[in-house]
C-alpha cells in the first residue's frame, strides 16, 4: 500500500492550498481516509475524515468551515482544500487510510510520507 501526498507549500496568510493523496495498493473505496497534521514540537492531531460508510465527514473545530475534504473513488484520490490559512495552520499534512475513520491516529493502518505546509503571517 502506498499512500503519495502532495500540494503543500508556502502561503501567506488568509491563502489557499490543495492537498491531494493518490492511494495504491488497497480497495480505496471501503477505506476512510484521513488529514492529520503535526506541527514543529506538537503531537500529530486530527484534521478531517471522509469515510467510506456513513457519517461521512468530520472535522476538527479549528478547521470548520475552512477546509472541505473530498474524495474521488475512480481515481483512488482524497483532497483537503484549505481556504483563510492561518499562521498556526503550518504543520506537515498526512494522510491515512483505515477502515474505520477514527479521528485517533491509532485508528489507520498505512499513512503517507506528509506534505510541508508553510503559512507566513
Amino acid at each position: 500500500v502506498q499512500l503519495q501526498a502532495s500540494g503543500g507549500g508556502l502561503v501567506q496568510a488568509g491563502g489557499s492550498l490543495r492537498l491531494s493523496c493518490a492511494a495504491s495498493g488497497l480497495t480505496f473505496s471501503r477505506y476512510s481516509m484521513a488529514w492529520f497534521r503535526q506541527a514543529p514540537g506538537k503531537e500529530r492531531e486530527f484534521v478531517a475524515v471522509v469515510r467510506w460508510s456513513g457519517p461521512f465527514i468530520d472535522y476538527a473545530d479549528s478547521v470548520k468551515g475552512r477546509f472541505t475534504i473530498s474524495r474521488d473513488n475512480a481515481k483512488n484520490t482524497v483532497y483537503l482544500q484549505m481556504n483563510s490559512l492561518k499562521p498556526e495552520d503550518t504543520a506537515v499534512y498526512y494522510c491515512a487510510a483505515g477502515r474505520v475513520g477514527t479521528n485517533d491516529v491509532r485508528g489507520y493502518e498505512y499513512w503517507g510520507q506528509g506534505t510541508l505546509v508553510t503559512v507566513s503571517s
